[in-house]
């Protein structure tokens, strides 16, 4: 069995960057789930899909023309890595996550990452739908506070205009379909490991994350 390590959370909690640091401490690959959700939405932005047709933006998810290669991704042949990380790009994909179409389209996507030595996938369903059977399960929450700092913070250094009071209403809406949607809505795992980032850095939280998977045989806590 390959080894997997889930980071589930809303946004902005911080799980991309920490499950990125973990896979590489552990030499394991890394899925960052909520990018094959964002290519979707910016593959319908571009083609001016209605972001309501579930039909339409299932197809689209299940032809998505895309590669990884390290921190870049690419979109038809086209390196899309900091187009991904508007608002608009994130707002639309969590609008459209919530059609079991488009969730039934990346599912075998996101389990095909699953390769040796062993797998950090972060996302929203990540422990209860698509790695039920993950041997480490982490619930990475934070205050709404401090995750509107974060992507604040996040969206200036990308050079992108960031308006807190907007983002704000962005992540409470956010958050509200993740946890509210039928389809694989955003909920702790009954074998979770729950931690709390908002007062934590970023090498806190890896710390912690690395030594839940020391004691179940899955690397060596720093």
């Amino acid at each position: 069995m390959i080894p997997v390590v889930t980071i589930d959370g809303p946004t902005a909690s911080g799980k991309g960057t920490v499950a990125h640091r973990v896979a590489q401490a552990l030499g394991y690959h890394c899925l960052d789930s909520g990018a094959l959700y964002r290519l979707t939405a910016l593959a319908a932005l571009q083609r001016h899909q209605a972001l309501d047709d579930a039909k339409a933006l299932g197809e689209i998810a299940a032809r998505l023309d895309v590669r990884f290669a390290g921190q870049k991704i690419y979109l038809e042949g086209v390196e899309v890595s900091l187009g991904l990380r508007a608002e608009e790009v994130g707002s639309s994909a969590s609008k459209i996550a919530v059609f079991p179409a488009v969730r039934t389209a990346l599912l075998e996507r996101q389990r095909a990452f699953r390769m040796a030595p062993g797998l950090v996938a972060d996302g929203r369903d990540m422990g209860t739908v698509v790695f039920p059977d993950a041997q480490l399960k982490i619930y990475l929450i934070a205050s709404v506070e401090a995750r509107v700092q974060r992507r604040t913070k996040q969206l200036i250094e990308n050079g992108i205009i960031a308006n807190m009071s907007s983002l704000l209403h962005d992540l409470r809406e956010r958050d509200a379909r993740d946890t509210q949607r039928a389809a694989a809505p955003l909920v702790k795992a009954e074998d979770a490991v729950t931690i709390d980032s908002s007062e934590l850095g970023i090498e806190e939280v890896v710390a912690q994350v690395l030594d839940c998977a020391a004691k179940r045989g899955l690397g060596s806590a720093p």
